[in-house]
């Protein structure tokens, strides 16, 4: 069982509560294949071996939340997205609000950041390479941005900006030594 652990975390970052269900399946799947297998013990087992990771920091929840929800906005996902994506995988709230917490500092506006950067990538709005069809594709594009968890005025604001670099310089660190 430690193995299985091992391999699948060398792959993969987890948290405690995923690790479990990754475990308790392997355990499901073979005991179906040996009916002798006492399920119990191994969840036991498996128990001990998340107590035993987490004491070793190999199992972090919430550093595991944090460097998700970086990942995860940086590929234009709204908080609420983030949100459900971190309590798909087991993470308590209150690591995920830390994370997102965590999010606030390191951008001003992390909601209009990650708008911006779905908008880039998908090429929405501003970004659209045909300027005379940008007008028939707003409300496509707004519902793609509803879509990934954007509230309505977000998705406005980022669909009927002007130019594509009046949206970069809205999300633009501050020059060094500016407040």
């Amino acid at each position: 069982m430690a193995n299985i652990a091992l391999h699948y975390l060398e792959r993969y970052a987890s948290s405690a509560e995923n690790l479990r269900r990754v475990l308790e399946r392997r355990v499901y799947k073979a005991s179906l294949h040996h009916p002798d297998m006492d399920a119990a013990a191994a969840r036991g087992w498996i128990e001990d071996l998340i107590a035993r990771y987490r004491s070793a920091g190999l199992l972090d929840d919430a550093a595991y939340a944090e460097n998700r929800a970086r990942s995860l906005m940086a590929r234009g996902l709204a908080a609420r997205s983030i949100r459900m994506k971190l309590l798909e995988k087991g993470v308590g709230s209150d690591d995920i609000d830390a994370a997102l917490a965590a999010l606030t500092e390191e951008t001003a506006d992390p909601e209009l950041h990650a708008a911006v950067k779905l908008a880039r990538r998908r090429r929405l709005g501003p970004y659209t390479p045909d300027a005379d069809k940008r007008a028939e594709r707003r409300d496509r594009d707004l519902a793609a941005l509803a879509r990934a968890g954007f509230s309505y005025d977000m998705a406005r604001r980022v669909v009927d900006a002007d130019d594509p670099q009046e949206l970069e310089d809205l999300i633009a660190p501050p020059p060094w030594g500016v407040p």
